[in-house]
């Protein structure tokens, strides 16, 4: 699409998927779930033509970024870490974050390094405490709270 430059950096362990564009400030976009990169689209021809630079990779697992080795490693501080790596790889020391859908938790455990990786922080949804019958589903899922964030 339009200038989007597609690679794929090493980070974390795994081979991550990444689209950006632009020069500039950095702006990290999160996907939601079940997303890709590609969710972000409009926003990073958009802003990319204010002057900013604009990356929006595949989370772990998704589209063309590597799944982690175990299950286990479904984690939001697994993701938090992926992106870290990937902000040293790029050389980036400060991002602009922005995040949708499920993406806030990791977003929100991304503040844990606020020196090396958010300015500024926005949401793409407000997290919420989820009603008792989600909570129900995920137990008898047998979901963790590595997962859920819960």
């Amino acid at each position: 699409m339009e200038n989007i430059q597609h690679s794929i950096v090493r980070t974390n362990g795994i081979n991550m998927h990444i689209a950006s564009i632009g020069t500039g400030p950095v702006i990290l976009f999160l996907h939601g779930f079940p997303e890709l990169w590609y969710s972000w689209r409009h926003q990073l021809l958009s802003l990319s033509s204010l002057g900013y630079r604009c990356i929006s990779p595949d989370l772990l697992g998704y589209g063309d970024t590597d799944a982690p080795p175990s299950p286990t490693q479904y984690t939001a501080l697994h993701v938090v870490g992926d992106l870290v790596g990937l902000l040293d790889y790029l050389g980036i020391d400060q991002v602009f974050l922005v995040a949708h859908d499920w993406a806030p938790s990791m977003a929100c455990k991304a503040t844990y390094f606020p020196a090396t990786v958010v300015v500024s922080f926005v949401e793409g949804i407000e997290l919420y405490k989820p009603p008792v019958v989600f909570l129900l589903l995920v137990a008898e899922l047998g979901l963790t709270a590595q997962w859920t964030g819960l």
